[in-house]
């Protein structure tokens, strides 16, 4: 299972574009196998300065362990995969 946690800023263009791209990106090599968590840093400051969040968006990748961090709109779908170590080719079939 793959667990995401992604730190937006309320629902500007950018983080609303990367929500979009990252529900696209599990629909398509996650689907059934990732949890997608979504932390407004607007309502959840304290949260977002204890996770070190400097920029919106960012996205965590929790779950499988190595934790991983992009900051982005998530638009690039191979840069994504290979920062996530993921291989296309592997993923849903």
């Amino acid at each position: 299972m793959y667990r995401f946690r992604l730190y937006v800023a309320d629902d500007t263009q950018n983080s609303v574009r990367a929500v979009a791209n990252l529900a696209a990106f599990c629909r398509e090599f996650l689907p059934d196998r990732h949890e997608i968590e979504v932390v407004d840093v607007f309502r959840h400051p304290t949260r977002a300065l204890s996770d070190g969040i400097l920029m919106t968006p960012t996205l965590f990748k929790l779950a499988p362990l190595p934790a991983q961090r992009i900051v982005g709109t998530l638009s690039e779908t191979q840069a994504v995969l290979d920062i996530l170590g993921l291989d296309s080719r592997d993923l849903a079939a």
